[in-house]
This record gives structure tokens, C-alpha cells and sequence, in this order.
């Protein structure tokens, strides 16, 4: 089998020797602009066949842009900051949580983040290179440098001086294992179902013994904070009888108790406002009013019991209430996760672990009602994997609702593929969008640029590093942690020392920075950066959609008014063949470079492109990529092995014959309005970022090339074809259709593409080439009807063979088809009779959907003698070919018997070279000398 492995490696060496990415960006710069961000990875882990998955897509549109004359700036990028690169240096310290870190040493510490984001730079670029996804990994961007900090703080100051950037306390997703909180988009790619017990339980009502208010949580561990609990004054409330107790909920919500209980009084929600309650556990003295009942329009009836138990410090609506209703805010929980030292029993155990035991305290003091499993999604830390808390805590905002209905007309304008994704799931989370907590208390990353007075608490936000200087006199050479920490500032309302925060932001604000902190904007580059903003293109997996493609959109609205990109891609997940998610643990994850030392990296990508619609999730393995070789990749090369073989044979001079346009043979004219009709799809499909419905038409074009013009042009070409016009024409037009198909296929498999390209013409490189342009002159729609006519006809007609037990090899004396349309012409009919192999068609007009064939499968000598000569001509065939005969080898062949009718002798000597029949025993040939 071909060695694609071996022949891309030759390509790649030939791309490098001759530079020919630089010479595709020499030729194009100066003229229209494809403008193409790439997300930038972190390369503190090795790439995976996700990543292959990217970046074919990637690779695809920025090659396919060049060929049509655009200039493409494929700028690379690291994504070197935040959380991920934490927690992989502390796994290789041996240290955990921040209080290690800090006696470790910040300085050491972030020393240790920075070398570990570069560790296998050299693994991606060696995969970027071999994918053939073409991008300047030379003069990457790259989030941690100076400058791109340096434009970063810019942003912050402008949306400093909009009163966009601000400090809050609020309930926010808090890892407890990072000591960090997280933001909304960060929490969206950490849901997780899982299975918990939710507990019904009672809460005693201090005026009426023996009444118990009934509610329902699904996170026990906040009833230590309990401080209220809300109803609907409007909604229908029952109090009843079940045993010995009285319990009081919804009417709505009474499925939830047994059959047993019964209703002894119904009023409004209204008549419970105000009533005191015994709180579960009264481990905090408060000062101000708690554990009374109060009215709240988040009550909902669909589940638990409508009576809602509220933990200010523990839930969104919580606080919100409590802000409004004046209730104490005091936590039970310490920032590392464990309950404080006040809460008796429980105090220094962690809350989610504790919960367990909190069941089992409620249930011994028979507070417990019942439990019931519940699966729920569950918010964990999307790098750290731990389960998250809603806290509440001091945390800086980006006012992104600021700007809510700006963000949502911009995605509305913006080209999603797959489109679902612009209302739903982008759509849907603009919709519900809340602010951006934009502070990590962390250590790597970049520093949040405001600076605290110690005495009068002023705050200012710096925007660049000379304004820095002039506050401070000097700028540490490293900005990051603990060297910027030691900048100290002089204030100017009262004179005192400001320190900087000690908070640092959210890594995803780095990587949707990018379109102006890639280029050091505005301190520099300021043409560079207008012509490249914003991107025609972007591309990424679909858990990017409320990742990078959102601060992409958020930071530009926020400071442009209008999104950073126009078009984007949002693939799905690869899974493995049986659809399961890669993992360690189920031992299914697939190196890419297995798989590309089997298929060679185009099969890999033109499975990408091919498999599944975008959006779709990938089925992935090395026995369907495998596939993609037989049923594509091998096809293709061997109708360009055949035209290849049959040209030396011939002595043909393809330079020679291409002008010469005499296209009279129906098959020729057939296949050329098919290639103008690909390019005309393919283009299209293009245009609007569809690699799926382009990379199926030309499959299902190149099926049409092998499985019919080749097919039915055998007998046209060789040294057994006379020589002339037709066998002329034949070579020019499948030399043609090669050419323009490796054009069209250079974007998605650009060594196979390159390697038949610079084969047939001569020329430097496909990639060179400019794109393709349709010959509306050539495309014949009807034709091309006929011609599906003629194929169905034969599927039909090669069927009723089958049935009958009679070879195609055996000539039949006529072939009787049915058919609603008028009868094709004598060219088309001619084609059906060499397939079918028959003398004769007949036609019958009927009012039939699809045609109908039958055959006359009687049997003549005449006709038995033909088929006896074939099946001669079949048998030496084979002999030749074991033989190693070369094509254009002539023989000599003995046999037993051979046709007594000289034209069948001259038929066989014709169609295998044959200078002489003798007589002999068995079957055998011999070669002649040349």
C-alpha cells in the first residue's frame, strides 16, 4: 500500500526547502486581506487529536482565501496565564492550595508557571507543521509578554474611565481548592451531572408546637447559614395533618407528601409573612432580625415545596434578597471551603464532605422529613475539577450588562457555523448574561492595574507603563506578581502610600484581548492593528462559545462597539467510535501521531471535513480514518495512477494536446460539466465556511471520475485504442479534470494535492495556483440528467444480470427499458450497450416513475463464441499481469482451443498484445523480446 505517511514528509521537506508558505504570503501581500485570529493554546500539555481537529479547520479557509488573491497574516499565539498552569506546577512541587504557594515564594512560584508554559512548545509546533496547518509560529503572540500586558491594562482603563470596571461583594462560583472565584463563562464549561441526595426538611414554626414549616434544598451544608425562608404572599398554601405533626407548604407542592397526610386549613403565602421559626442550627448570634418567614418572586412550584430556605451568603437571590430585606451577611464557610470555627461539630470540615453527616444530625433529631436522589447539573471547577460553592465575596466586576443589547446586535450580525448556535447557545447566554468577575485571587497572571490608597482608600487604574513611571518613577522589567506588587505610588488627595490590589484577572480576558494585545496596540502597530480588525475568521470547538469567542465579543463591544470577528466555526467534540468521551480512565485517547504514521495527516483532515456536519460530534478512530483512504484518498490516486501509466505508455505530451479543446465524446463533455458544476459548489459552500457540503461534492465527483468517465474510458486509451482525436481528446480532458481538482483539493489536503500537482504540470506548487474559476460554457444541466439516466439504467440493467446468473463478459442480444421520458440519444444508448454488453436497446415509453429494464438472457453460438473470446481475454490478462508484463509488452499465448471465427482471434490478440494464438496443452504466455 502507498506510503502516504513517507510522501508527506517528502512534501513538507520540499516546503521547507523552497518556502513555499512564504512565498504564498510574499505573492498575496499588498492585496485583499483575509483577516484570521488564532485562539491560542496553552502549551503546558501536549496537543491531542482535538486539537488536530482545529486546526484542519483553521488551515482549510486561510489556504482556500490565498488561492482566490487574498493576503492571510496567520499570526500564531500562547495562551500562557490562569489557573491551569497553576495547579500543573503545584501537582510537580508537590505543594497545595495558596498558603504552600506563598511559602514556596511567589517569584519562584511563577518562575516555575513560566517555564511550564513553554515546555512543549516544540510538540505543537512539530504537530502544527506536520498537519500542514500553515501559521507563523515564529513571531507568535504570546499573553504573558510585557507588552501584551501592557495593551491588556489599556483596556482596563478604558473601561475604567466608562465606569465599567468596579469593585463589589457578591454572591459569585467560588472555587474553595484555588481560593479563587470564577466567572460565569468559566463556570459554563464545568457543569457536570451528578447524582445527590435533596432533603426535605423541617423547620419548626416558634409559635404553634408541633407546626413545622416543610422545605426542600438540594445543598444541606448551606442550612448552616440559614437566615430566612421565603414564600409567595399570593400563592395557595395548606397546612397539613401527617401522623402526630403538622406541616405546612404550596397547595401546588402537596406530590410531595405521601397519601397519608391531610389538608386542615389552606390560606394565602401572605398569612405567613413575619412568623418566626426555629432555625436548624443556632450556632451564629446575629444582631440583626433572622429565621422569620418573608415574601419572595423567586418561589417557584415545580418542585420542592415552595417554602424557599434562604442563605444570604450562599445563592445570588439570596444575597439580593438579603440586600433588600436588610438580613445579616456572615459567613459559616471559610474562604479554603470548611465550615468556621463557630458551627460546633462541624467546625474545619469541608462543606460538601460534612453533608452526610448534616443528614444524619438532622434525621437523629427528627427535623428530617425524607431524602430523595436528585440528578442535577453541578457547577466544578473547570481546571482543578473540584465542586464549586456560590460565595460570597469582594470581587472586581466588567459591567458586561452594560452593554447587553450591543453584545447581542453584534452576534445577531455574526455568521455562525453551525447557525443554531447564534440564538441558541450564544444567543441564549447573552440573553442571561450577568457581569464578568474579572479578579482571580491568584498569583499567575495578568495584574489588576489599580492602585488603593492606605489612607483614604482612593483607587486609580493605569493604563500603560509611562503612566505608571510618572505615578511611580519606575516600572519593574516583569510586571507580573510579587515584582509589580512592590511598585508603591504616592496619593494625591491626602499623600499617602497606594498599593496595587493583589488580585490578578481572569486568563480568558488575555485571550479575548488578542486582536489588540497581539499587536502592542495602541502603543504601536496601530496600522497592523486597523488592518486586521476585525477577523473574517475565526475557529475553535463548540465549549468555546462561552470561553473565547465571548470575550472576543465582550472586550471589543466594550471598547469598539462592534464584535472582533464576522465568521466562525464551532466544531464539536471528538469522541472515540463507539461515541464515548477521550479519557485516561476508559484508556480510549488517540495519539494523532499514531494515526498519521497509518493514514498520512490528509486523511485525517479530509475526515474532519467529510465525517459529520459541523457542530456534529466526531466518531474517531484509526479504522474509520482507514476508511477515508479506501473510499477517497485511494480512489483519487489511482484514476491519477491510471492517467499516469497510460500517458507514458502512449508517449502522450499532455503540453502538447491541453489547448486543444475537441471535446466531441459525450463522456469528455459530461465530466467537464460535472468539474464546472464541483467548482461552482465547492466555491459556494466555501464562501459560507461549509467545508462538509464542499468536501462531499467533490467525494461524490471523484466516485463519478473512477466509477464511470474512467470506467467507460478504458477502451479510448492505451496501445490497444487507435490512435487519434478521441484518445487525444480523452488524455487532455482527464489531464484537465486532475489539474483543477487538485486546486480544488488543496485547501483540505494540501501534500496529495501538492504531490499530483507538481507531478502533472511541472509547476512549483499547487498552493501557487490561483483558485479555480468556473467555464459556464461547459456546464450542460441536461446532459447531466441524461447521464444519471443512463447510470440508473445500467445499476438496473447490471442487477437483472446478477439474477440470471450471466457475467457482464457474456454479450446479450438486447437489453427492453422502460422509461417515461423520450429515448436518449445514440451516444448515451451506445454507453448503455457497453456496459450492459448487449447488441441492441429497446425502448418503451411508459408511465413509470423510475426506468425498468429487462434483458433477453437467450443464448445464440454467436453469442456464446463472444463471450468465450472475453472470458479468454480475461484469463491471459491475468497471466500477464503475474507475469509482470510490462503494459506495452507484447506476448505470445498457447491454448487448447481458440475461436474458430477470425474476428474473436483478432479481438483477443488485440486486446492482449498478443503477436501470435498457438496451440498448446494449457493456458500459458510467453513475452517477446523487445
Amino acid at each position: 500500500m502507498l506510503d502516504f505517511d513517507k510522501l508527506e514528509k517528502n512534501i513538507l521537506a520540499f516546503w521547507k526547502k523552497e518556502q513555499i508558505f512564504e512565498k504564498t504570503q510574499r505573492k498575496k501581500k499588498g492585496q485583499k486581506s483575509l483577516v484570521f485570529y488564532e485562539g491560542p493554546p496553552t502549551a503546558n500539555g501536549k496537543p491531542g487529536i482535538h486539537h488536530v481537529l482545529a486546526r484542519a479547520f483553521k488551515d482549510l479557509f486561510p489556504r482556500y482565501k490565498t488561492m482566490q488573491g487574498f493576503y492571510c497574516l496567520r499570526k500564531g499565539g500562547w495562551d500562557t496565564h490562569g489557573l491551569p498552569v497553576e495547579l500543573e506546577v503545584e501537582k510537580e512541587l508537590g505543594i497545595s492550595g495558596k498558603k504552600q504557594i506563598e511559602e514556596y515564594g511567589i517569584a519562584k512560584f511563577n518562575q516555575k508557571c513560566k517555564e511550564s508554559v513553554f515546555r512543549y512548545v516544540d510538540d505543537w509546533e512539530k504537530l502544527t507543521e506536520r498537519i500542514g496547518f500553515w501559521i507563523d509560529m515564529k513571531n507568535p503572540y504570546v499573553t504573558c509578554h510585557r507588552n501584551y500586558i501592557e495593551s491588556c491594562w489599556w483596556i482596563l482603563k478604558k473601561l475604567w474611565n466608562k465606569g465599567w470596571l468596579h469593585k463589589d461583594y457578591k454572591v459569585v462560583p467560588y472555587c474553595f481548592r484555588c481560593g479563587t472565584p470564577l466567572s460565569s463563562h468559566e463556570v459554563a464549561q464545568g457543569y457536570k451531572d451528578i447524582i445527590e441526595d435533596s432533603i426535605y426538611v423541617k423547620f419548626p414554626l416558634k409559635d404553634e408546637f408541633g407546626t413545622f414549616l416543610l422545605v426542600w434544598t438540594t445543598t444541606p451544608w448551606t442550612l448552616l447559614g440559614n437566615v430566612a425562608l421565603a414564600v409567595d404572599p399570593k400563592a395557595a398554601y395548606v397546612k397539613v395533618k401527617l401522623e402526630k405533626e403538622y406541616l405546612i407548604l404550596a397547595e401546588a407542592c402537596l406530590r410531595v407528601l405521601t397519601d397519608k397526610c391531610q389538608v386542615i386549613e389552606k390560606f394565602p403565602g401572605e398569612k405567613l409573612l413575619g412568623k418566626s421559626y426555629q432555625p436548624l442550627y443556632d450556632f451564629v448570634s446575629y444582631k440583626e432580625k433572622v429565621h422569620y418567614v418573608v415574601p419572595a418572586d423567586f418561589v417557584v412550584f415545580t418542585e420542592g415545596t415552595g417554602i424557599v430556605h434562604t442563605a444570604v451568603m450562599y445563592g445570588e437571590e439570596d444575597f439580593e434578597l438579603g440586600k433588600k430585606l436588610g438580613l445579616p451577611k456572615h459567613h459559616v464557610v471559610a474562604p479554603d471551603g470548611t465550615f468556621t470555627s463557630e458551627c460546633g461539630q462541624f467546625a474545619g470540615k469541608n462543606v460538601k464532605a460534612a453533608e452526610e453527616e448534616i443528614i444524619e444530625d438532622l434525621k437523629r433529631r427528627k427535623l428530617l422529613l425524607k431524602t430523595e436522589p436528585i440528578t442535577h447539573a453541578y457547577p466544578f471547577c473547570w481546571r482543578c475539577h473540584g465542586p464549586l460553592l456560590y460565595y460570597a465575596i469582594d470581587s472586581w466586576f466588567i459591567k458586561t450588562t452594560a452593554v447587553k443589547k450591543a453584545l447581542i446586535r453584534e452576534n445577531n450580525k455574526t455568521n455562525w457555523v453551525p447557525a443554531y448556535i447564534k440564538k441558541g447557545r450564544m444567543g441564549n447566554w447573552l440573553e442571561t448574561l450577568i457581569d464578568w468577575s474579572l479578579s482571580r485571587n491568584r498569583y499567575w497572571g495578568t495584574p489588576l492595574p489599580i492602585w488603593q490608597c492606605l489612607g483614604c482608600s482612593k483607587q486609580i487604574c493605569i493604563g500603560s507603563y509611562a503612566e505608571l513611571e510618572a505615578y511611580a518613577g519606575k516600572v519593574p522589567k516583569d510586571p507580573h506578581r510579587p515584582y509589580i506588587d512592590e511598585v508603591v505610588l504616592k496619593c494625591s488627595d491626602c499623600g499617602q502610600k497606594m498599593t496595587r490590589v493583589s488580585e490578578v484577572i481572569d486568563c480568558w480576558f488575555d485571550s479575548g484581548a488578542m486582536p489588540v494585545a497581539q499587536w502592542h496596540y495602541p502603543f504601536e502597530n496601530e496600522k497592523t492593528f486597523k488592518d486586521q480588525f476585525p477577523a473574517d475568521f475565526i475557529a475553535e470547538a463548540m465549549d468555546q462559545t462561552r470561553g473565547w469567542f465571548f470575550t472576543l465579543l465582550a472586550i471589543s463591544t466594550l471598547i469598539f462597539d462592534r464584535n472582533s470577528y464576522q465568521n466562525v466555526i464551532s466544531s464539536g467534540l471528538v469522541l472515540d467510535e463507539k461515541g464515548r468521551k477521550m479519557s485516561k480512565h476508559l484508556g480510549n485517547i488517540v495519539d494523532p501521531w499514531e494515526i498519521i504514521k497509518v493514514t498520512g495527516a490528509d486523511a485525517i483532515r479530509w475526515y474532519f471535513y467529510s465525517s459529520t456536519a459541523v457542530g456534529n460530534d466526531y466518531r474517531f478512530s484509526l479504522f474509520l480514518v482507514q476508511e477515508v483512504v479506501k473510499k477517497f484518498i485511494l480512489t483519487l490516486w489511482n484514476v491519477y495512477n491510471f492517467f499516469v501509466t497510460y500517458v507514458k505508455v502512449d508517449g502522450f505530451r499532455v503540453k502538447e494536446q491541453e489547448s486543444r479543446r475537441v471535446k466531441e465524446n459525450i463522456l469528455d463533455r459530461w465530466i467537464l460539466s460535472r468539474l464546472n458544476q464541483l467548482i461552482k459548489t465547492a466555491t459556494q459552500s466555501l464562501e459560507k465556511y461549509d467545508a462538509f457540503t464542499a468536501s462531499h461534492a467533490i467525494e461524490d465527483f471523484v466516485s463519478d471520475l473512477s466509477t464511470w468517465y474512467v470506467r467507460r474510458s478504458r477502451d479510448r486509451i492505451g496501445l490497444t485504442a487507435e490512435n487519434g482525436e478521441d484518445k487525444n481528446a480523452c488524455y487532455a480532458t482527464l489531464y484537465e479534470v486532475l489539474v483543477i481538482l487538485t486546486k480544488l483539493l488543496a485547501p483540505f489536503t494540501p501534500f496529495l494535492a501538492e504531490e499530483i500537482y507538481k507531478n502533472l504540470t511541472g509547476e512549483e506548487s499547487v498552493h501557487l495556483a490561483d483558485w479555480p474559476i468556473i467555464d459556464k460554457q461547459l456546464i450542460d444541466e441536461k446532459l447531466e440528467q441524461q447521464m444519471k439516466m443512463v447510470r440508473k439504467i445500467c445499476e438496473l440493467g447490471h442487477a437483472r444480470r446478477k439474477e440470471a446468473g450471466i457475467k457482464v463478459r457474456q454479450p446479450l442480444n438486447r437489453a427492453k427499458c422502460k422509461v417515461q421520458s423520450a429515448k436518449l440519444n445514440d451516444k448515451l444508448v451506445q454507453l448503455i450497450k457497453d456496459e450492459l454488453n448487449v447488441k441492441e436497446i429497446v425502448w418503451e415509453k411508459r408511465d413509470v416513475k423510475e426506468p425498468e429494464v429487462t434483458l433477453d438472457t437467450r443464448l445464440t453460438p454467436q453469442l456464446k463464441a463472444e463471450g468465450e473470446a472475453r472470458e479468454l481475454v480475461r484469463q491471459i490478462q491475468e497471466l500477464r499481469k503475474k507475469a509482470n508484463c510490462r503494459l506495452e509488452q507484447q506476448i505470445k499465448v498457447y491454448g487448447p482451443k481458440w475461436p474458430e471465427e477470425k474476428k474473436l482471434r483478432e479481438y483477443i490478440k488485440k486486446e492482449t498484445l498478443a503477436k501470435e494464438l498457438l496451440p498448446g496443452k494449457t493456458l500459458k504466455i510467453a513475452t517477446l523480446n523487445d
